[in-house]
C-alpha cells in the first residue's frame, strides 16, 4: 500500500464487491506447486498465454517489483511506478509510468508490455481494466501469507522463473514455520497505518493475517478492511504499533499518543515487512522473533 489517496482506497474499496471481473482462484494456506496445466487469466476473464517468456513488464506494484529482481530478472522489466522503491538502482534508473493509483497510460503505451502486473487493492480497477484491454495483464489478489506464496509462484510462471519463484516461497513458508507458536491468546493489539484519521487493519487484510502471525490479538479483528478509529477505541490494548509506512510514523507520535493511552505499550515497527507481500517476506520472520523480544513476548 502506498501513501497515495490512501482514504479514497479504503472508503471505496471498503464499500465494494469484485474488484475486476474474474475472481482470481485461492489456493490452501500454502498453497501446493502450481500445476503446469493451470491457466492464468487477466482481469477481463481472458486467459494469459505463457509459451514464451515476457521481455517488456511493466509492474505497478512495489513489493511484486521487488519480486521480480529477486526472481533475476532485469532487462525485462521495462517500467515501474514511482513507489517502487525496491531495489534501489531501478527506482533511480527504470522509467516509471506514475504512481499505484494514478498510472498515466500514455506512459505504459509507450512501453509497449508484453506483461502487466497489477494488484487488487493497490491498483484502480478501470485504469488497469483499460490497459488490459491492449496489454496481458495479470492482477493478484491477497489477503493472507498462502496467498502471497501462491502469487509468488503465479509471477514465476508468467515470468518463466518458476524455480527461483518455489525457491523464494518454500522459504519464506519455512521461516514462518519456523516461528514459536505463543501459549494462550496472546496480547491485544491494534495496528495503526495512517494519520488524521487513524486508520487501523481489519479482518481481511494480510496485515492482520501476520499480526496473528506474530502472536497477537487485533482488536479491530472485528471489523473489515481499513477502518477509521479513535483513540477512545484503543484504549484497553496491549500494545499499539506504528507503521513507517504509508504514513510515516515517528517518535514525536508515539509521544502523543503514549499521554492518551499510558496503559499501552507503543512501538514503532517496519511497514514494509508487515504489508509487502513479495520476496521481502523472506525477512519477516527474523524480524518478528526481534520484535517478540522487544515486546517481551519471549526470552
Amino acid at each position: 500500500m502506498t501513501r497515495f489517496h490512501i482514504k479514497r482506497l479504503v472508503t471505496k474499496r471498503a464499500r465494494e464487491g469484485s474488484f475486476f471481473l474474474h475472481e482470481p482462484q485461492h489456493g490452501s494456506f500454502f498453497p501446493p506447486y502450481l500445476s503446469a496445466m493451470e491457466v492464468l487469466f487477466d482481469p477481463l476473464g481472458k486467459p494469459l498465454d505463457l509459451s514464451r517468456p515476457p521481455r517488456r513488464i511493466v509492474s505497478l506494484v512495489p513489493s511484486q517489483t521487488e519480486l521480480l529482481w529477486d526472481l533475476g530478472l532485469d532487462a525485462e522489466v521495462a517500467g515501474i511506478t514511482k513507489f517502487c522503491i525496491h531495489p534501489d538502482q531501478w527506482f533511480r534508473t527504470k522509467p516509471r509510468v506514475g504512481g499505484t493509483k494514478q498510472v498515466h497510460a500514455e506512459r505504459v503505451e509507450a512501453l509497449a508490455p508484453d506483461l502487466i502486473l497489477a494488484n487488487k487493492e493497490e491498483n484502480v480497477r478501470e485504469q488497469v481494466e483499460h490497459l488490459a484491454q491492449r496489454f496481458p495483464t495479470w492482477v493478484s489478489d491477497i489477503s493472507n501469507l498462502g496467498e502471497a506464496l501462491n502469487m509468488i509462484r503465479c509471477v514465476g510462471r508468467l515470468a518463466h522463473r518458476e524455480k527461483q519463484a518455489d525457491s523464494i516461497a518454500l522459504s519464506t513458508e519455512e521461516g514462518f514455520a519456523s516461528l514459536q507458536q505463543l501459549p494462550g491468546n496472546g496480547p491485544t493489539v491494534a495496528y495503526l497505518l495512517w494519520r488524521e484519521p487513524y486508520m487501523s487493519v481489519g479482518q481481511d487484510t494480510f496485515i492482520h493475517d501476520l499480526l496473528q502471525r506474530l502472536g497477537l490479538r487485533n482488536v479491530m479483528g472485528n471489523r473489515m478492511r481499513y477502518p477509521e478509529v479513535t483513540v477512545e477505541q484503543l484504549q484497553g490494548c496491549d500494545f499499539l504499533l506504528l507503521s513507517s509506512e504509508p504514513y510515516p510514523f515517528r517518535q514525536k507520535h508515539i509521544d502523543e499518543l503514549q499521554a492518551q493511552l499510558p496503559d499501552s505499550r507503543i512501538l514503532l515497527v517496519d511497514g514494509e515487512l508487515f504489508s509487502w507481500y513479495g520476496s521481502r517476506l523472506l525477512h519477516t520472520p527474523a524480524y518478528f522473533r526481534k520484535l517478540r523480544q522487544e515486546m517481551g513476548l519471549i526470552p
